[in-house]
């Protein structure tokens, strides 16, 4: 038997039918050219237009709720935290998920809307801090599965299953899919994007007021010309991450190098500063640099 995994991902592309016959996935029986079919009902399975709760769906109707989605904001900056959210979501009404889409895609002030809606209407919700200087001792990629499944572990509600935005997550407690391009496909993951994008922009604008000359509040730490101006002219402050080939490389030989995002491309993909410049306190714990920034539950 297939596992819902699988199911999930060959029945979110199932074709279009307005027969009431179960829809058609895979092999057993007599098929189109001799092959073999097998018959899984409609219900389990999302219909193209569904919406980005499609997958959800299915996942709860197979009796996996809650359905939590976790994602991350910062990867690929130089410079901050990177900033890991899990979102445990146990009802898909509309309401619930207006406003909710692909973090990127919205103005700031959209995704400040929409961050006050999901952590009001959640089952529950947690945040995992993890600072450049552990990124720098541990890698970009460990940190991040290792932010995964502390986010996951801290959630006041147990999921049934559990939707990862680009990559598997070993290790994780309860049945998982990693999905590509997760934060346009999934609510759940969608809304944990928002949630991580939304709280490191606050720190980076906290982090503005530390280290005005970098420009922190404008491009979140993110390799932009003006940013890699500052880098060169005042040298990298305590945020940035020197394991990143932009900031080592300054160190090392004090000349440029690196990817470097144009400012007008940073403005369409990250929107602009925060209008109401708020800061969310991060806790000081002498537990490790990877902190447990916030939680919630409805």
């Amino acid at each position: 038997m297939r596992t819902l995994a699988a199911m999930a991902c060959t029945e979110a592309v199932a074709p279009e039918t307005n027969s009431s016959e179960p829809a058609v996935i895979g092999p057993a029986g007599t098929g189109m050219a001799g092959m073999d079919v097998v018959r899984r009902p409609v219900g389990y399975t999302p219909r193209r237009g569904a919406g980005l709760t499609g997958y959800e769906r299915v996942l709860v109707r197979a009796g996996f709720a809650p359905v939590a989605g976790i994602d991350e904001a910062g990867r690929g900056a130089c410079a901050g935290p990177l900033v890991v959210a899990a979102v445990a979501i146990d009802r898909w009404d509309a309401e619930r998920m207006a406003g909710i889409a692909d973090s990127k895609a919205l103005t700031a002030r959209a995704r400040e809307a929409a961050y006050k809606k999901i952590v009001q209407a959640v089952l529950a919700w947690h945040v995992v801090i993890i600072e450049s200087g552990e990124i720098d001792r541990l890698g970009l990629h460990v940190c991040n599965v290792a932010g995964m499944r502390r986010a996951l572990a801290g959630l006041a509600a147990s999921p049934g299953y559990v939707l990862t935005d680009g990559f598997e997550v070993p290790g994780l407690a309860v049945p998982a899919l990693a999905m590509w391009k997760g934060d346009q496909v999934a609510a759940s993951v969608a809304a944990a994007s928002i949630v991580a994008k939304v709280t490191r922009d606050k720190i980076m604008t906290s982090l503005h007021a530390r280290y005005p000359e970098y420009g922190f509040a404008r491009h979140k730490g993110y390799s932009t010309p003006s940013h890699m101006a500052a880098l060169d002219e005042c040298g990298p402050s305590p945020e940035h991450r020197r394991s990143f080939v932009n900031v080592s490389a300054r160190i090392n030989a004090g000349r440029p190098a690196g990817f470097v995002v144009s400012d007008e491309d940073l403005e369409q993909a990250e929107g602009v500063v925060l209008a109401d410049g708020s800061v969310l306190p991060m806790n000081e714990a002498p537990d490790g640099p990877i902190v447990e920034l916030a939680e919630g539950r409805t």
